[in-house]
């Protein structure tokens, strides 16, 4: 199955140039690849443009975006990457034999989170056990899906924040997860920017608020 790669974007110029480096070979060899920008004001469409990819504009938030590369795409199998996450060697493989079969309908990699703190390399293990255990994966861990499944679950829901966990709910009445052990890499600058205990305790707070019903609004004005 043909393979579209949608990248949202807004305003990545610091990352795009090795993001786009590691993507050219999966287009040359026919993968779709897309962008979709939020309204990015600094040089992001330039490079992107000059690097021979495609930009579709969209409005701002990651749902939205990635929804609207969904829709500008034409292969049978959706894969969801974040602008500061490196695919590992053999991705698309390994995605390939991950839904070979009717067991899995989506899935997601196992995810390495790169930086300098020590608690970075614990906070990855967490986030892949729990997932593991929940069916719940997260937009770090690259999911995948197939655009039938994508399509019958309405894709990514119009929210703000935890459009992940809740396009990972809908898809659990369809199937569990293919988890894919090989790491994709992401990086650490969110959490080392702010504090890496204070954004632990943060995430898990707001995830903790999520399932207890706050409203989504509230909880994307605490994450800024």
């Amino acid at each position: 199955m043909r393979l579209s790669i949608i990248v949202p974007v807004l305003n990545e110029a610091v990352v795009l140039p090795g993001l786009l480096e590691r993507l050219l070979p999966l287009s040359r060899h026919g993968c779709e690849v897309l962008f979709v920008d939020g309204g990015s004001t600094d040089e992001s469409v330039a490079m992107i443009k000059c690097a021979g990819f495609k930009v579709v504009p969209s409005q701002p938030g990651r749902a939205r975006q990635m929804n609207a590369g969904a829709a500008c795409t034409s292969g049978q199998t959706l894969l969801f990457l974040h602008a500061d996450t490196e695919l590992p060697t053999g991705a698309v493989d390994c995605i390939s034999q991950a839904l070979s079969s009717d067991l899995h309908r989506w899935g997601r990699f196992d995810v390495c989170i790169t930086g300098q703190h020590w608690m970075l390399h614990v906070v990855g293990h967490m986030m892949n056990l729990r997932s593991r255990w929940s069916g719940i994966a997260t937009g770090d861990q690259a999911m995948f899906v197939t655009r039938a499944v994508f399509d019958a679950v309405g894709g990514f829901p119009d929210q703000p924040l935890m459009e992940d966990i809740e396009l990972s709910k809908r898809l659990l009445s369809l199937s569990r997860p293919a988890c894919v052990s090989r790491c994709v890499t992401t990086s650490g600058r969110r959490w080392e920017t702010r504090g890496v205990w204070r954004t632990i305790l943060l995430m898990w707070r707001l995830r903790w608020n999520y399932w207890r019903g706050v409203p989504v609004d509230l909880l994307a004005r605490a994450y800024q």
